[in-house]
């Protein structure tokens, strides 16, 4: 193995690491956005769904994913276990470990809509359905050789592989499992369920940030021409964007500048660039970023209307933005960085005309309705059989620490524990 090869696979599984660790930002940013009684179940539940993803797509994700199949699914390489080496590209086990990282973060953003009243039991369950027959369906069609690979759909990182599948199952549990009790009153007001720490949140979207230059940076998949030092540079642009135009368009419409929304809008721009981050410009990068910016302060605020309940919005920041970022290739990918790689067309705004935008517009809606139907399948046939997959009143009232792990997140502020500190 030359050096080349060997630097290809060490960047690429540092990549690995840095998708990884994003689950750790995922934990702050849940747990920071929602009630304190349910910190130490949204920590808890996204470490063991990990672990149960990461033994669903070693059995059958990869190979539903990349498998010799159809232009639907792959149907082989189940229970992976090539430990082969190489002389050039990536080591088997190098990317199937990358591949299963991005699986994770999918998995984790749909658990988004489950926030604060789903049983247990319910993570369980769809943790294991989504990662075998949703996601990965998803990911077969774009980057596994399916049917809208052969059409050009680009997706360079997965605003819609990844991003836009997780929402829309979380859309299908948020819709499945109603809203938190108090959000709504009788006159369709919203009130508003605060979240009991904004550090966390801010953290955690820190970590996500730097999480992403692996998620994106790692798609390149080397480093001998250091293309991901580009595919860096437009994915720091867009999310400092994202962030900027969400704090100023809350400042501007409300009269003061709400930190949520700026936290989201900087998640909103590393979404949105997440498809084209390496098919565009720097300049287009900012544009992308500025318009998920705000995109998700309206977003979040559409839903709001709807009486959607969406706790972290995942909905708008991963939904909403994910289809803009997935478009936004359609109008602004260069003839360079697509049409002559073989990677598509170019953008509507470099000469390629309209037919990437309806390429990109297609796959974002078969894959938006593939993941919400059968997400959506699944948790009311789970929701039948199960006796219904929310927990009862007073288990949410008390709050899933309690209810269903018995103890808590901060057990210094359980009266119990009080008294026997002398407090």
């Amino acid at each position: 193995m030359d050096a080349t090869v060997l630097m290809d696979n060490l960047w690429v599984i540092i990549g690995t690491i840095l998708v990884f660790f994003m689950l750790g930002g995922f934990i702050l940013l849940e747990a920071g956005s929602t009630r304190m009684k349910n910190a130490g179940h949204i920590a808890g539940k996204t470490i063991f769904t990990a672990g149960i993803g990461a033994l669903v797509f070693w059995a059958v994700g990869y190979g539903f994913i990349y498998g010799e199949g159809n232009a639907f699914i792959g149907l082989s390489n189940f229970f992976y276990g090539d430990a082969s080496t190489v002389e050039e590209g990536l080591a088997p086990a190098v990317d199937f470990m990358f591949q299963m990282m991005f699986a994770l973060v999918s998995l984790t953003i749909a658990f988004g809509g489950f926030a604060e009243r789903a049983k247990l039991s319910a993570y369980v369950i769809f943790a294991i359905l989504f990662s075998a027959f949703v996601y990965p369906v998803v990911a077969h069609w774009i980057w596994g050789g399916g049917w809208l690979a052969e059409h050009g759909k680009q997706d360079f990182a997965g605003s819609t592989v990844v991003h836009l599948t997780g929402a829309m199952a979380a859309l299908a549990a948020t819709m499945i499992l109603k809203p938190r009790i108090g959000k709504y009153n009788k006159d369709g007001s919203a009130n508003n369920i605060a979240g009991h720490n904004q550090v966390y949140t801010a953290l955690g979207v820190l970590i996500l940030w730097v999480g992403w230059f692996g998620f994106n940076g790692g798609s390149t998949f080397g480093v001998a021409d250091a293309f991901f030092g580009f595919v860096s540079l437009n994915t720091q642009l867009a999310a400092g964007a994202g962030a900027v135009a969400a704090m100023f368009i809350a400042w501007v419409v409300t009269g003061k500048a709400d930190i949520p929304t700026t936290l989201n809008g900087a998640l909103a721009g590393l979404v949105a660039i997440t498809a084209s981050c390496g098919f565009v410009e720097p300049w287009a990068a900012v544009v992308i970023g500025l318009v998920g910016g705000l995109m998700v302060f309206y977003s979040m605020k559409l839903f709001d209307k709807a009486k959607i309940d969406d706790p972290i919005f995942a909905l708008s920041v991963h939904g909403t933005v994910g289809v803009w970022g997935t478009l936004s290739n359609g109008l602004f990918a260069v003839p360079a960085l697509s049409t002559d790689i073989d990677w598509g067309q170019a953008g509507l705004f470099y000469g390629g005309g309209f037919t990437q935008l309806g390429v990109q517009a297609m796959g974002v809606a078969a894959s938006g309705v593939y993941a919400f139907v059968v997400s959506y399948i699944i948790l009311k046939v789970m929701n039948a059989v199960m006796g219904g997959i929310r927990v009862t009143e007073e288990e949410e009232i008390i709050g899933l620490d309690l209810s269903e792990h018995g103890s808590y997140g901060y057990p210094e502020s359980m009266p119990e524990h009080k008294e026997k500190a002398g407090v």
